[in-house]
């Protein structure tokens, strides 16, 4: 079969165009709109069907190089280490701490679930942790490291079901986040606290940026600054045999960056890198979903949907009875469990693309932006590793016979 690569600024085309369809569907659509299913969501789902179809009609079999997604991530993520002051740090490390202890004990959860769905359909349970947390919360990568490690161990395809997993999860998490946060604040008419203040902080920040390109300018000056620095981070980390994500080293930086400039009374205008970010992240989660391999999928699908819909309804009441609960109860506590439902199906940046829409319609969360990203970029996978290795250390895991062998 033909192959056409799609590569460079096409790319950026093709999301762009992905995020203007998506957009557009979410505005004829009242579920979609109503919900806050998040735009990229809609279209890059559209998007790989169509390729799919397309793949099984005969026609070419349509690829999209990647290369620029990965720097999309990292200017995001530097956005939001720019949006943190200190002042908000110190009101989210308690419920920093809250959430890492729920997403702990969620992992083993999602594990369990897997495992007994594992037994349920006769295989042998270490496909179970690919149907939880080694592919729904720990995403491709976790999926591919692990799936190598299984299939050399004898679990045959494991790789192949990790992707399918982690493919289909990324899927869910973006769309199941929106409706449950938009559930909880209908429920409890839940409303932002933090309206007034942006609005006062912007107006302050404006009046220190009075020309536009100086504006514009200075954002992508800073923005270039914090991805160098943090790239410099990253690699002297490295070297010390400490590996952290590219892109929360650039967050860090960020935070660093925000706070010293508000130390020299020129602090930095939040509302010009809050947009730079955003367009960062629609199009790097565009990007994501328009690229899915559907067809590969396909044979699949049954298991996945049943055993999906099983995950989908353990993370629905985990958020809404733990998170939303031990979070507060409060506005912020339901932006976090829609954050919390596309980190825990998906990935980091399905989580702030829920938090995203659902933000864009009821009000900001500054502790729901702040605590989310840090719990995915770092906590998840080091609390997942740990739980994977526990599971694959339990007597009946060792003891179960491996099909074919």
């Amino acid at each position: 079969m033909e192959e056409v690569v799609v590569k460079g600024s096409d790319v950026i085309i093709v999301a762009i165009i992905v995020l203007w369809v998506g957009n557009w569907i979410t505005e004829k659509v009242r579920f979609l709109r109503q919900y806050s299913i998040p735009i990229a969501v809609t279209g890059g789902l559209l998007c790989s069907v169509i390729v799919a179809i397309i793949a099984s009609a005969g026609g070419p079999r349509i690829a999209f190089d990647m290369a620029i997604r990965d720097t999309l991530l990292m200017v995001f993520f530097t956005t939001i280490g720019i949006s943190a002051k200190f002042s908000r740090l110190r009101a989210g490390g308690k419920a920093l701490g809250i959430l890492v202890a729920c997403a702990a004990i969620f992992l083993a959860v999602q594990d369990v679930t897997g495992v007994l769905l594992a037994n349920a359909f006769g295989v042998h349970p270490g496909y179970g942790l690919f149907a939880g947390s080694v592919s729904l919360a720990g995403g491709h990568g976790t999926a591919i490291a692990w799936g190598q490690e299984a299939a050399a161990a004898g679990l045959k395809d494991a790789d192949t079901i990790g992707i399918a997993f982690a493919t289909f999860g990324l899927v869910a998490g973006g769309v199941i986040g929106g409706p449950i946060a938009e559930r909880l604040i209908t429920k409890y008419q839940l409303s932002s606290s933090s309206s007034e203040l942006t609005s006062a902080e912007s107006q302050e920040d404006d009046k220190h940026q009075p020309a536009l390109l100086q504006r514009a300018l200075g954002v992508l000056l800073v923005l270039a600054i914090c991805l160098s620095l943090g790239e410099v981070v990253n690699r002297w980390l490295f070297s010390n045999n400490i590996k952290l994500p590219g892109f929360l080293t650039a967050m860090m930086v960020g935070i660093v960056g925000t706070n010293l400039a508000d130390s020299r009374g020129k602090p930095l205008n939040g509302g010009d890198y809050d947009k730079v970010g955003e367009i960062a992240l629609q199009l790097f989660l565009a990007m994501s979903l328009m690229s899915m391999d559907l067809s590969s999928l396909a044979s699949a699908f049954g298991t996945i949907f049943i055993v999906l819909n099983v995950q989908i309804l353990v993370i629905t009441l985990f958020a809404v009875f733990v998170v939303f609960r031990v979070m507060g109860k409060d506005y912020d506590a339901a932006v976090i469990c829609g954050g919390f439902c596309g980190l825990g199906m998906g990935a980091t940046p399905v989580a702030i693309a829920n938090m995203n829409a659902v933000t864009s319609k009821h009000g900001p969360s500054f502790k729901a932006f702040l605590v989310i990203p840090l719990v995915g970029a770092f906590f998840v996978d080091l609390l997942n590793a740990l739980v994977i290795k526990l599971f694959i250390g339990l007597p009946f895991m060792q003891q179960a016979s491996i099909p074919g062998l």
